[in-house]
């Protein structure tokens, strides 16, 4: 409606769904670029690395946590210089904040763990900088790759064997959809853990920290309507995710006998009862 436009009356909108089958996501692009649709709009970077590989042509806005000069998406922020832009929501890039929030409740832990997905495009780099960030707290931090509902269960278990003492979740659709089975997880074997997401911290989880994604699909609506009226994707800067939000589920803490400190408090956006 901010554009202008609205949906079944100046506008069509055609979905497409993957449903984290990530190996549909080329065949589902390839069908709207034979739909000759006026623009693509995506919400995972899976998704967006689909269309770059599927059209040259095809305007299209993404939304993701990827770096999108890394990935060869645009040619800078500023200028992207292609068929794309979109919003940046960095997600991948706050593993170092998220730790520093874990440390704060946690001041005395000592090992920590880091569960990332095989898939997730991001994973290098966000490895990286929470690696970075964790040998500045002076702490060891166990990288777990997990993608299968068994998978997940068995980095869990190995958590306890290992004696982990606090738990970092990355950013990823896998964790996101599999949320309840997660949190249940980390309150079972009574492992503190925060998320990228915070669908995780609603379904039970101790706390999270990520963008606003709400906010930056409304910045992606935004530029989808501008490339609807004329302008070009590569006159348009991508947008850098501004709004973050942190929730606290205090509920969660009581079942692990953790007590937020006042200062954790006092700067959530959110703090669930």
């Amino acid at each position: 409606m901010k554009t202008g436009y609205v949906e079944g009356r100046s506008v069509a909108i055609e979905f497409r769904f993957a449903h984290n089958e990530y190996d549909r996501l080329p065949a589902l692009a390839a069908d709207l670029v034979r739909g000759r649709v006026a623009v693509i709009a995506t919400g995972t970077t899976n998704a967006t690395l689909a269309a770059k590989a599927a059209t040259t042509t095809i305007p299209f806005v993404f939304n993701g946590a990827v770096d999108p000069v890394q990935a060869g998406l645009v040619a800078s922020l500023n200028r992207p210089g292609r068929n794309v832009t979109g919003v940046n929501s960095m997600s991948g890039e706050l593993g170092a904040k998220r730790l520093a929030l874990l440390h704060e409740l946690l001041p005395r832990a000592e090992r920590f763990a880091y569960l990332t997905s095989t898939t997730s495009p991001t994973k290098d780099s966000a490895l990286t900088d929470v690696q970075a960030a964790a040998s500045t707290f002076g702490r060891q931090i166990e990288i777990l790759y997990a993608d299968t509902n068994r998978e997940i269960d068995t980095a869990f278990e190995s958590l306890v064997q290992k004696r982990i003492d606090a738990l970092l979740v990355s950013e990823s659709p896998r964790f996101q959809q599999r949320r309840v089975q997660v949190a249940a997880l980390a309150a079972h074997h009574r492992v503190p853990a925060i998320y990228a997401d915070r669908e995780i911290a609603l379904a039970g989880g101790l706390m999270s920290y990520g963008p606003d994604l709400a906010d930056a699909v409304r910045q992606s609506g935004v530029y989808v309507g501008r490339i609807l009226k004329g302008e070009k994707p590569a006159d348009l800067p991508v947008m850098r995710a501004t709004k973050f939000e942190f929730i606290i589920n205090v509920h969660a803490a009581k079942l692990l006998s953790l007590i937020f400190p006042p200062g954790l408090l006092a700067i959530a956006d959110e703090v669930i009862e």
